[in-house]
């Protein structure tokens, strides 16, 4: 794997190791570490000298090691052992793009994104993970209590400074949660071990710094332990609040994720009215539409000029109509009294104006799960977008593209995105690409 960014940190150190997570993801190999090699623009560099005219909101480091964000945001992905990702590092920028061929694991590093999204959510581990056994990398081995399993996490930054999750889910002979480790500045704050298998719950042992430097607890191991901790930890003394605070943060960063992979051949269908939350693969778009048109009217100005650039002919409105039957169509406003259905644009056309929507929208109009109890503004909405490319023409890629990076550039958005190559985003400031060698 290698980065083409100015200032991407050196990867490839195995992630700690929650007890009794060794025998969950066996390997038969040792697995080399991977690559990581600085390049030149678009990479870092780019991204931190574009960001002058939206300042992020920065606090001190509670370890007194420089200034870290106010939104609590991922800013990386480790892949100890998950589908045919071993030992991989995954730095994550506001606007980052994954490449590699097919098979080098683009797909499955979004999805154990969105995994741990849902998880930090509260999800159950069967919930989230329905095919588990298609997340234990090839050729892992059995133990000899027959138990095999994969292993994922990520880092936080935020007001706590980097806080780190590694967890290990055992798919065989039962799917469960048997590992898991939060450290910051150093320090584990909460471990997990699965310690009896006939039981159904991990033991759990936290930071406190008290009369007791450590508290002791079973916890189930169908959920994360992270997500628990706010129930569980009173904050009394100063050890526990840090507890809470890493543990916050890391749900916080986690949550207001909207995977997203536009379906044109869905999106030509009229739709019912009345949910107005956009759907992973934009089906109700329409429905999104005749409610957001009205709300922000400088927000869809920009919008409809979004759609100008990609679309052929002239566009000088996208709104939805109400049909007979109660149902509405998004239609192209031309600016000569006629209309254009939406269901005869091309497919590059819909996904190119459906992802553009998502970029113009936040978690009050797509279907995420934002942390409900924490300030708007102090949350970040993290889009998933596979093939983010995929059938666009040339000046559709670039331009949807630039409108990532300018509202990525905002600090409200980030956006993680896959492609076979990035030899057409050359240029795009802010952007960091990330290579993934099968």
């Amino acid at each position: 794997m290698t980065v083409s960014s100015a200032s991407a940190a050196s990867a490839g150190a195995d992630a700690p190791v929650p007890p009794g997570e060794s025998s969950c993801a066996a390997s038969p190999d040792r697995v080399p570490s991977p690559r990581i090699a600085a390049g030149s623009p678009p990479g870092r560099e780019a991204a931190s000298g574009n960001r002058g005219k939206h300042p992020e909101p920065a606090s001190p480091s509670p370890t007194g090691g420089g200034h870290h964000p106010a939104r609590p945001r991922v800013t990386g992905l480790h892949l100890s052992a998950f589908a045919n990702h071993r030992s991989t590092e995954i730095p994550l920028d506001p606007l980052t793009l994954l490449v590699g061929r097919s098979g080098s694991g683009k797909t499955s590093a979004l999805r154990a994104y969105d995994a741990l999204a849902r998880l930090g959510g509260g999800a159950g581990v069967g919930e989230v993970f329905v095919d588990a056994r298609g997340c234990v990398p090839e050729g892992a081995r059995r133990d000899a209590q027959g138990r095999r399993g994969f292993r994922i996490g990520c880092t936080a930054d935020g007001p706590e400074g980097a806080v780190r999750l590694d967890v290990a889910v055992q798919v065989e002979p039962e799917l469960r949660i048997v590992g898991e480790r939060l450290t910051a500045g150093g320090s584990v704050l909460l471990e997990t071990a699965l310690r009896d298998p006939a039981r159904r719950f991990v033991q759990a042992a936290w930071h406190t710094a008290g009369s007791a430097p450590v508290t002791r607890a079973p916890l189930p191991d169908d959920r994360l332990g992270t997500t628990l901790l706010p129930l569980r930890v009173a904050g009394k003394t100063e050890g526990q609040r840090r507890v809470l605070a890493a543990a916050e943060q890391m749900v916080v960063a986690l949550r207001s994720v909207f995977a997203c992979d536009p379906r044109p051949d869905r999106m030509r269908t009229p739709v019912p009215t009345g949910y107005g939350r956009l759907l992973g693969g934009c089906d109700n778009l329409a429905d999104v539409l005749w409610r957001t048109r009205a709300e922000c009217g400088r927000r869809h100005a920009q919008f409809v000029a979004a759609v100008r650039a990609g679309c052929a002919g002239p566009v000088t409105d996208v709104l939805a109509e109400l049909l007979d039957d109660g149902t509405v169509r998004a239609v192209l406003d031309r600016g000569d009294g006629s209309r254009t259905a939406l269901a005869r644009l091309g497919d590059g056309e819909l996904r190119y104006l459906a992802l553009a929507l998502v970029l113009f929208t936040g978690p009050g109009v797509l279907e995420v799960d934002p942390a409900g109890e924490v300030p708007a503004a102090m949350q970040t909405l993290t889009v998933l977008a596979d093939g983010i490319d995929r059938r666009l023409d040339p000046g559709q890629r670039g331009e949807l593209l630039r409108l990532a990076a300018r509202m990525c550039d905002r600090g409200h958005i980030r956006l993680l995105g896959t492609a076979t190559d990035a030899s057409w985003a050359t240029g795009v400031p802010g952007l960091t690409v990330v290579h993934l060698d099968p």
